[in-house]
């Protein structure tokens, strides 16, 4: 029985990663320190899902905690890493970026440092779409420079991949970066649109629309997002003997590391999206146009070639049958 440690366990992603793998036959070490940045019960929820399961072990303390994660590595030797643990949200990191940089950046180091002294077989760190910043050629790709980020959020995830980076090259040890595209679904993070959008419009309140509706993502269901993250564990980067890389590839030419896109590979409206919202609960939004926020970008659009290159897979699910399981799920969960 492999071993997998996952941070970020009990979040939106984590929980649905760590009920994939126990089902797949893994043992799952749960690292989460249930921060109140939103609605702890709802992570315990998540995390009692997961308390069901026999091979579920759960770890309550912060990614960033000196020595925590060097223990963990000892004890448990995990044959897999997959990192999601950070302090999220674009908006939140312009009133208090220490949090993502104690979260993001020590916490990220001390998992390197980790690795370092017990390499596992395969490490997968998320990332994320702001990485490419103020990048304007779409869809985006793996191999586009992404060299200007908009948010203090964006500029620690994409230093993260250049940490991650000099780790792999330096001490051989095979990382895969995933860049997520606005990942929704059941479950999901009420400080999200999804999310504040159906609360609102169920409890007839007016939503507030930025950029004026003029705003275009690349929405990504979670559950397609988690079984590209499973195919991915199996594709473990390797560090090319001549350093040359196919075209197309971003493997680097000095290290078992490479970059990987997940995204639906379609730019969707944000109109188009809050219409999603409103068939599936059957009732007319009410719109605060606004301007666009402080650090916010315009549009993200994945291309997922690569994706489909390493497993076969693309992410599939249409945003309208998307948006509706997950107005099922927060009808249920909230007796609406």
């Amino acid at each position: 029985m492999p071993t997998a440690l996952v941070t970020g366990a009990a979040g939106f992603i984590g929980s649905f990663v760590c009920r994939t793998l126990l089902e797949d036959g893994f043992r799952v070490i749960g690292l989460d320190c249930l921060s109140d940045y939103y609605d702890v019960a709802l992570k315990e929820r998540r995390e009692d899902t997961l308390l069901a399961y026999d091979g579920y072990r759960a770890v309550h303390d912060k990614v960033e905690t000196p020595g925590l994660l060097m223990s963990l590595f000892e004890d448990e030797k995990p044959d897999v890493v997959i990192h999601l643990a950070a302090q999220a949200g674009v908006r939140y990191s312009i009133e208090n970026p220490r949090s993502y940089l104690e979260s993001n950046l020590i916490g990220t180091f001390e998992l390197l440092e980790a690795a370092r002294a017990f390499p596992p077989k395969h490490m997968l760190l998320a990332s994320t779409s702001s990485a490419y910043g103020a990048n304007t050629e779409m869809p985006y790709r793996e191999t586009d420079k992404a060299d200007h980020q908009m948010s203090f959020y964006a500029a620690t995830k994409k230093s993260t991949e250049n940490m991650a980076h000099s780790y792999a090259h330096l001490f051989d040890l095979p990382i895969t970066m995933f860049r997520f595209f606005t990942v929704y679904g059941p479950w999901g993070r009420p400080d999200m649109a999804l999310f504040k959008f159906t609360k609102a419009i169920l409890e007839d309140r007016p939503i507030d629309v930025y950029n004026f509706g003029d705003m275009k993502r690349d929405f990504t269901y979670v559950e397609d997002l988690v079984h590209a993250i499973r195919l991915l564990i199996d594709a473990v980067p390797v560090r090319p003997e001549d350093g040359v890389v196919e075209e197309g590839d971003s493997l680097s030419p000095v290290a078992p590391f490479r970059v990987v896109n997940i995204g639906n590979s379609d730019a969707v409206q944000l109109v188009e999206f809050i219409e999603a919202i409103e068939a599936a609960t059957g009732k007319k939004a009410t719109r605060n146009l606004m301007p666009m926020q402080a650090g916010d970008v315009p549009a993200t659009w994945a291309n997922a070639d690569l994706l489909q290159k390493l497993t076969g897979y693309a992410p599939k699910t249409a945003v309208k049958d998307g948006v509706a399981k997950f107005v099922g799920w927060y009808r249920q969960y909230y007796d609406k």
